[in-house]
């Protein structure tokens, strides 16, 4: 309920408290500021993927619209010979309202991302979404092959999805996880979201088959990764750190 509210109450906001707010996290309000943002961080070796921040498209011609902007990005990134790949939520294009018809949406990303070279990562959203997503990411993965997905740690049922998936030689992103769930499904302890961050992360690390985006700010939790991808002897084509 507070994220709704949240998200219901983002368009009275100022923009410049949006933006003060957003600017650690957000490139820029348009894709020709994001593109010049990700040029000038592209200079010093980084890498990226790009996203159309949105989120429960309410009509269909919302959902469209979505598409339209992740082509626009995409053509955008092979133009400027971007090191990026694009990240989409799946509820953006329609999920909630006709699943075939956001599976859809999604191919068109998906195959335009193939045409220019890159990928398409399919994002995490609350845990009602879960498997839902994961099925998805399966189907579209086994299509296409330029398709990766997202693991939120805080969930409880993460690490066995993680074994899961490690079978199967994806390529994952690990975050913690933003979204308000119930403590029956997730953990809520720092420590624990911790703990449960860093076993996912060796049930994925232990696959040689797989590849993992670890994906945080907390500096103490990459700390403790560093030291387990050492002591693991994991090799540097299998992993990256993630802002």
């Amino acid at each position: 309920m507070f994220g709704f509210l949240v998200s219901r109450m983002l368009p009275i906001i100022p923009k410049r408290v949006v933006r003060s707010v957003a600017s650690r996290y957000v490139a820029g309000d348009n894709l020709e500021t994001a593109f010049v943002k990700t040029q000038e961080l592209s200079r010093s070796g980084y890498l990226f993927t790009m996203d159309v921040l949105g989120e429960d498209a309410s009509t269909p011609e919302h959902a469209d619209a979505a598409v339209k902007d992740y082509l626009d990005t995409l053509d955008g990134i092979a133009k400027r010979g971007l090191p990026s790949t694009v990240s989409v939520k799946l509820t953006h294009i329609g999920l909630r309202l006709d699943q075939t018809e956001s599976e859809a949406r999604l191919t068109r990303i998906i195959e335009a991302a193939k045409a220019t070279g890159t990928s398409v990562c399919i994002d995490m959203e609350d845990a009602g979404l879960t498997d839902t997503t994961i099925e998805i990411f399966r189907r579209m993965r086994d299509r296409h092959g330029n398709v990766t997905s997202v693991l939120q740690a805080y969930l409880r049922r993460t690490e066995s999805d993680a074994r899961h998936l490690a079978g199967e030689g994806v390529s994952v992103r690990l975050c913690k996880g933003i979204y308000t769930e119930p403590k029956e499904i997730a953990f809520k302890k720092r420590e624990e979201i911790r703990a449960s961050y860093l076993r996912t992360a060796e049930v994925l690390l232990t696959s040689e088959r797989c590849f993992v985006g670890l994906a945080t700010h907390d500096r103490e939790l990459v700390d403790r990764l560093q030291a387990m991808i050492a002591r693991l002897g994991i090799a540097g084509d299998r992993y990256e750190f993630q802002a």
